[in-house]
């Protein structure tokens, strides 16, 4: 019967496929499996695995198929954020606050209220801008650069890295509380 062919078929594509991600491999359906099943739970995500495997992928997935998928999903790379860049592009800053800061600028926390945040790279992170990040995760607060208002944002947070996080808390290059924050 053709109507039972294509619902098998339906069947296949939506076991094979997810959020643009495809999979037969028994191991990529195991992966979309933990998507399935970390995505109804409002817990932090750390994606470990080389670069080039879709960690970005399997985060936008989780977005996409938790309760805050209406929300915003920023995401920033953290290899490519300097000390100083980091504050203002995560935090937000007020005009005047630095040379080049003509209007006020809403970071990326607070567009992520309600949200999910993305950080590739996060192994990339210096210990002083982990220490913000930490405090964020804490106190669910944070303040733009060159301002006083303290800000409120309740977002997902989803970090992706290919460095060995544990190695590099054993060796002082990543903070403890901050890795099971993440994990």
């Amino acid at each position: 019967d053709a109507r039972a062919d294509l619902i098998a078929r339906e069947r296949r594509v939506r076991e094979h496929v997810l959020c643009g991600m495809i999979g037969v491999d028994p191991k990529m359906q195991m992966v979309f499996e933990m998507v399935r099943q970390v995505a109804r739970l409002d817990v932090p995500v750390l994606i470990t695995g080389e670069t080039g495997t879709g960690k970005e992928m399997v985060a936008r997935a989780v977005h996409e198929l938790g309760s805050n998928r209406a929300r915003h999903f920023g995401e920033v790379n953290c290899a490519t954020l300097s000390e100083e860049l980091f504050a203002s592009e995560m935090f937000g800053h007020v005009k005047g606050a630095f040379t080049g800061a003509h209007r006020d600028h809403t970071g990326l926390i607070e567009r992520c209220d309600g949200g999910t945040l993305f950080l590739d790279e996060v192994g990339e992170l210096t210990l002083t801008n982990q220490v913000k990040l930490l405090r964020v995760l804490q106190e669910h607060t944070f303040v733009r650069v060159g301002g006083e208002t303290v800000r409120r944002s309740t977002f997902r947070i989803i970090c992706a890295t290919n460095r060995d996080l544990g190695r590099m808390v054993a060796q002082g290059e990543f903070r403890e509380d901050l890795y099971y924050r993440l994990n």
